[in-house]
């Protein structure tokens, strides 16, 4: 399997998931037209990750804004990283916001009440 790799636009997050470290990173704006074709592949690849993952796993999730339709396809990927879990290995989540964006804390609350993966909160 491969690292998965897609760099970021102004209205697409970039996407680093490191397949040697364990690291997975989305980072930026998520507001793409075709929400689906954007995170359908994110999501097989996670997926495909979760049938055979290493034994730690780190998604650092570091958005500045996402619009509602990207708020259930994130879910998606929250919920394929959860089924690591499932099989016994570790999963840590750090969820990214601006200290001044209450609204993006609360966000990663919200997701944090809805899935199973330890969160930590980091300001910048």
């Amino acid at each position: 399997m491969k690292s998965l790799i897609m760099n970021g636009t102004d209205d697409t997050p970039a996407i680093n998931f490191d397949i040697a470290s364990g690291v997975f990173e989305i980072s930026g704006r998520s507001l793409p037209e075709e929400v689906i074709n954007f995170y359908a592949p994110i999501i097989d690849w996670v997926e495909q990750y979760a049938l055979n993952p290493k034994d730690n796993s780190l998604l650092k999730l570091k958005l500045v804004y996402f619009n509602s339709a990207s708020q259930r396809y994130l879910l998606e990927v929250l919920n394929s990283f959860e089924k690591i879990i499932h099989k016994g290995k570790k999963v840590m989540l750090e969820w990214h916001y601006h200290e001044d964006d209450e609204e993006m804390k609360e966000a990663g609350e919200e997701y944090q009440d809805l899935v199973k993966i330890p969160f930590t909160f980091h300001t910048y």
